[in-house]
């Protein structure tokens, strides 16, 4: 296991659409790009979706940022990713691996990836849409393929092996590279780093757990045990 951040091969890209902590994300050298979607977005209260990434664009220039269509319209969703891809040279666009009646959003990827648009295909959870999604990208275009392993994991599976199938699929198109989404634990980052995943997706609550890497587990015992001594005080408890 890796005990220090700067060692690490995986990308790590800061999750959010909290302005003010994305900006602070993209200063720090370690974050190598970032993503934000509809939830987020909606959970900071982003009214007004344009006016928010003309917003983070004009700060952020130097680093990938994803911004998502959210039509449930094939034809709407196409139109949309290429409006978003005209944002920023640094723009990705997201789309999700179906829409909402669960329609593959296959011949969008196929329209936007001869497009030349970079895209974010996002919501993946099984390997036979991760071939069907290599299939329809443009060889000569960039991707990324976005894989849920923290969903995975919640169902009681393992996500790895099939991240690992995901790698073996995506040789057939070496432009692409794949992104653990939805980590639950910073231990996610040092899992993606393992089986070599390009990139890893996280919050900023994640991320701030950096700081822990490497860190003397006696240590954090005995700061755990003055943690618990301190609240118990705090709180005037007595038996």
């Amino acid at each position: 296991m890796l005990s220090n951040v700067e060692d690490l091969k995986v990308k790590l890209f800061a999750d959010g659409a909290d302005l003010p902590t994305m900006l602070d994300m993209a200063k720090k050298p370690y974050i190598k790009g970032l993503t934000t979607n509809p939830t987020l977005m909606r959970k900071a209260g982003i009214s007004n979706y344009r006016e928010f990434a003309k917003e983070v664009l004009e700060e952020i220039k130097d680093k990938p940022i994803s911004f998502e269509v959210f039509s449930d319209n094939l034809s709407e969703m196409t139109s949309q990713g290429i409006e978003i891809s005209s944002w920023g040279s640094n723009v990705n666009v997201k789309v999700p691996v179906t829409n909402s009646q669960g329609e593959s959003t296959e011949e969008v990827i196929k329209h936007l990836s001869d497009f030349g648009v970079t895209l974010n295909i996002t919501a993946i959870l099984t390997t036979e849409q991760v071939t069907n999604v290599v299939k329809s990208i443009n060889p000569n275009s960039s991707a990324f393929i976005s894989v849920f392993a923290g969903r995975i994991a919640d169902t009681g599976r393992d996500p790895i092996p099939l991240m690992r199938s995901a790698l073996e699929i995506m040789k057939q198109r070496p432009k692409t590279e794949l992104i653990w989404a939805s980590p639950r634990e910073l231990l996610n980052v040092f899992q993606a780093n393992e089986i070599n995943c390009h990139v890893i997706t996280a919050t900023s609550d994640i991320l701030k757990k950096l700081d822990l890497v490497g860190k003397d587990l006696s240590q954090y015992s005995l700061e755990t045990v003055r943690m618990f001594r301190d609240d118990a005080l705090a709180s005037g408890y007595s038996i």
